[in-house]
């Protein structure tokens, strides 16, 4: 059985993106002017559930949905690693050190990395 090759973090710079910057801008302003449950948050954003006690001093992470929508393609990340619905995915540091889930493009290289000083990236 032939393995499918691993999914690179696709960037999204097509001729839409590049000929229509208005369209992009008044698109960008739509999303941030909707209103939603959570002032805190942006529309699209995931915010993560704990599953496990023990870490209760550190505000659950938020998964910035719209913003990387903005620069990469649906399936750069769907469904692998992560399944298209929101909390169907285990996410934990180890994992992200590791290289896998959010670690794939959270490595220092195809974006930052991961690490004590980057704590409020995600956990807002």
């Amino acid at each position: 059985m032939a393995l499918a090759p691993a999914r690179s973090c696709i960037s999204r710079r097509g001729p839409l993106l590049r000929q229509a910057p208005l369209l992009w801008l008044l698109l960008t302003l739509s999303l941030a002017s909707a209103v939603t449950a959570d002032e805190s948050s942006e529309p699209g954003d995931i915010k993560f559930v704990r599953q496990s006690a023990g870490m209760d001093d550190v505000t659950p992470a938020t998964f910035p949905h719209w913003i990387h929508r903005m620069g990469y393609t649906c399936y750069a990340c769907h469904d692998t690693p992560f399944k298209m619905k929101a909390g169907a995915n285990e996410v934990t540091m180890d994992q992200i050190q590791a290289g896998q889930s959010c670690g794939v493009c959270h490595n220092g290289k195809t974006a930052f990395e991961s690490s004590l000083t980057t704590c409020n990236r995600c956990h807002r």
